[in-house]
Parts: C-alpha cells; sequence; structure tokens
C-alpha cells in the first residue's frame, strides 16, 4: 500500500504561480513512477505530467508543457508540481498518483495508476 498526501493547493489570480507538492510513504524500498492528474466537476480526470522515481525523466501532456513544471525533491518520495502564469481554467482539483503494477510508459491513461492522493483543490481567479 502506498499512500500519497498532496498540499499546496490554494485560491490565486490569473497569472499567479503556486507549487503543489505530494508525498508518498508506505512500501519502503519500493520505487515507481509518480505523476500529477487533475479533475473538474464536468471534466474526467486528466494527465499533467509524471516524472521517474530517479527523476531523470519527465512526461507531460500538450496542455501542461510550458506553464507546468514536475520534479522531484532529493528525498525521492517527494514530488512537486510547479504551475506557472495561471488561467481560470486551470482551476480544478489536483491529485497526485503512484504506478507500481504496471509497466513503464502509458502515463497518460488513468487505469494505469494504482494508488492515488485526496486531492487539493486549485482555483484561479480572472
Amino acid at each position: 500500500q502506498v499512500q500519497l498526501v498532496e498540499s499546496g493547493g490554494g485560491l490565486v489570480q490569473a497569472g499567479a504561480s503556486l507549487r503543489l507538492t505530494c508525498v508518498a510513504s508506505g512500501r519502503p524500498g519500493a520505487t515507481y513512477p509518480m505523476g500529477w492528474f487533475r479533475q473538474t466537476a464536468m471534466n474526467e480526470r486528466e494527465f499533467i505530467a509524471a516524472i521517474t522515481w530517479s527523476g531523470d525523466s519527465t512526461f507531460y501532456a500538450e496542455s501542461a508543457r510550458g506553464r507546468f513544471t514536475v520534479s522531484k525533491a532529493s528525498a525521492k518520495n517527494t514530488m512537486y508540481l510547479e504551475m506557472n502564469n495561471l488561467r481560470p481554467e486551470d482551476t480544478a482539483v489536483y491529485y497526485c498518483a503512484a504506478k507500481l503494477f504496471s509497466p513503464p510508459g502509458n502515463y497518460h491513461l488513468r487505469n494505469q495508476w494504482d494508488y492515488w492522493g485526496q486531492g487539493t483543490q486549485v482555483t484561479v481567479s480572472s
């Protein structure tokens, strides 16, 4: 079992920046990709970005490329999502995910991820 806890969400104005944090615990010694998704009330949960355990490789949705950056802390169980130039359409609940049981790749598919955090709300006002 892996537990994921997100933090860092909040209410910001358009154009602002925000950094989300996800801390993973459980299954000591396991290494796995981690990722970020987001969901609004009207839309399905969509992929934003993923990163390997080492932090050496990153993957992005086209919509996130350029404004969002995923990274790892020196403690590899901690992942960040740096979001810049936020827009009202970025308003969503942001979820952290861990991928333990499926082969590498297909990070954009929700069913490839095994554990999810509870989510953190990001609201961007215009």
